[in-house]
């Protein structure tokens, strides 16, 4: 009987795997160090390392395994289980994961984008229950995004449907990685909020945060912003109001396109809470189409560091029936 799923988040520092029964309850959960900068086989090792290290530490049989899912960042095509690129993993490009792990493993594996394993999990165990419109983004490093629409994940003709992040805010602004400027993500992730505040100290503007850091602008994070909010720092309160406010207006734009339910807040940057969402709400509320602004929750996602994993392991439960090329016009 196959009783268990595993799911697999791969990022850049940490390997996280879980082991999860078929009611998605947490068996054993571990996380292991990336060691991406060893190149591609090393990385794949690590991620057999720590699927083998969940299997033999409960002492559960291949067997019993129903299948595995794994979140890997970058493009790819979870079809053809290839990894095409993935911008933080030196030398990692055309790399068929899928067929890596066959030689090992003889059970289902599935391969999706990190951030749309996470929708999953969300989706279907998260904040997201029961929403058959939704959207989830992840502010972190940078912004990433997935949606469900009527029921469905969106994933495109390039299997990059959702990249919200890169929506262009302003006609000459900061430059992106995607080879536009003024993305959406590059202002309201934490390093792009870090970004803001730096810039107005560099303009002559004063904040606690020049004595709590020495004046070592380097030092400032996301966190230490919302720590000087809760003091009234000036400076701070207005980085988060102008944060909030321009990701307000960027969710505008995303509900009067998608119409969601729900528009789930997740990755580290969710921590500010409603010191963040306060201002998106209120300018949503200004600036959206009033029946479907109003018929949208702008909520902070539930799973936490958990929603990797899991969603992995959901998303390979989905996966487990569709094998055949219909399934691009249907789940998939």
């Amino acid at each position: 009987m196959n009783s268990y799923i595993i799911g697999v988040d791969l990022g850049g520092t940490n390997i996280k795997a879980g082991l999860y029964d078929t009611e998605f309850a947490p068996v054993k959960e571990l996380s292991i160090l990336t060691e991406a900068a060893q190149g591609p086989a090393h990385v794949l090792e690590r991620i057999r390392l720590a699927v083998n290290m969940l299997i033999i530490e409960k002492g559960i049989p291949l067997q019993e395994i129903a299948c595995m899912g794994m979140g890997i960042p970058g493009l790819l095509d979870p079809y053809e289980g290839l990894s095409v690129f993935s911008p933080n993993f030196p030398g990692w490009e055309q790399v068929h994961i899928i067929n890596e792990m066959k030689q090992h493993y003889s059970l289902p594996v599935f391969i999706d984008n990190d951030v749309r394993v996470n929708l999953y999990g969300e989706w279907l165990h998260g904040a997201g229950r029961g929403c058959s419109n939704l959207v989830l983004l992840t502010l972190g490093t940078g912004l990433g995004s997935g949606i469900v629409h009527d029921g469905k994940v969106l994933y495109g003709t390039t299997f990059s449907a959702g990249e919200i992040g890169h929506m262009n805010m302003y006609r000459q602004g900061r430059p992106c990685r995607c080879g536009s400027s003024g993305c959406l993500g590059r202002y309201v992730s934490a390093v792009g909020m870090v970004n803001t505040l730096k810039e107005k100290l560099e303009a002559g503007r004063g904040s606690i945060l020049q004595e709590w850091t020495g004046g070592d602008e380097a030092a400032i994070t996301a966190k230490m912003i919302s720590e000087a909010y809760d003091l009234h720092d000036p400076l701070a309160v207005e980085v988060m109001h102008e944060t909030g406010e321009l990701l307000g207006f960027g969710l505008s734009n995303v509900i009067n396109l998608l119409n969601p339910q729900r528009i789930i807040i997740g990755g580290g940057m969710s921590a500010a809470g409603d010191r963040l969402l306060t201002t998106v709400r209120e300018t949503v509320n200004a600036h959206a189409l009033k029946l479907s602004g109003g018929s949208c929750d702008i909520v902070q996602a539930e799973l936490g560091s958990r929603a990797g994993t899991l969603g992995a392991a959901a998303y390979a439960q989905q996966r487990m029936p569709v094998f055949d090329s219909a399934a691009r016009h249907g789940m998939l």
